[in-house]
């Protein structure tokens, strides 16, 4: 090998290890991130408290996000990917809506509870999240209401319907219920297919009525 490759692979080597070191800082910032938003919350979330959790400078965070919306998006990407998220294409094979939505209901207070902590102060500091994080969680929220009331097809009233869902699949339900409340979720989850249930039936014109 001659000198010249030799230095090209000393770079190469140097190079490399300096990415390393850079994805490795970086995951360290994403990680003291997720640990300050689930247990202090987003709105009490510092620059330099980060800074102090991961163990580097302020300006070390700054390099790595200089824009505050991509270190939330990366945090909320890391802690997704430790997460068994709720699956509402499995719920779809169901065909039986009050089997769909105790099906869906379970699953989703299953999430709920399994990230509590994070989930409790991401909803309480929902205003100071950036635009596409809070859209991300609304339009979250509307899919699992969606997905739960599609099946149902007696001639309910839609919009008492699609609010009663909206009401079951919510956070706060969940956590009104559950956690202030002290009922168990299989309780929780028939207690809100009780109340879609009671949604009322439209009735419907007689044949040959104006």
């Amino acid at each position: 090998m001659s000198e010249q490759q030799r230095s090209a692979k000393a770079r190469q080597y140097q190079m490399r290890k300096r990415a390393d070191q850079m994805d490795s800082t970086r995951q360290r910032i994403v990680e003291a991130t997720s640990r300050l938003h689930a247990t202090i919350g987003p709105a009490r979330t510092t620059i330099a408290g980060i800074a102090e959790q991961a163990g580097v400078t302020r300006l070390t965070v700054y390099k790595h996000f200089p824009d505050a919306a991509d270190l939330y998006n990366a945090c909320s990407a890391h802690w997704r990917s430790n997460q068994q998220l709720p699956d509402p294409a499995a719920w779809s094979k169901t065909a039986d809506p009050d089997g769909r939505l105790r099906l869906g209901l379970s699953d989703i207070y299953r999430f709920y509870r399994d990230g509590a902590d994070m989930l409790l102060r991401l909803y309480r500091d929902k205003e100071v999240l950036p635009e596409g994080l809070r859209r991300s969680l609304q339009d979250r929220d509307e899919h699992f209401r969606d997905v739960l009331s599609e099946p149902f097809t007696d001639h309910r009233d839609s919009q008492t319907l699609r609010a009663l869902v909206g009401h079951a699949v919510s956070f706060w339900t969940w956590h009104s219920l559950c956690q202030s409340n002290g009922l168990a979720e299989e309780a929780a989850v028939e207690a809100m297919a009780a109340l879609v249930a009671a949604a009322p039936v439209v009735a419907l014109p007689k044949p040959g009525a104006p």
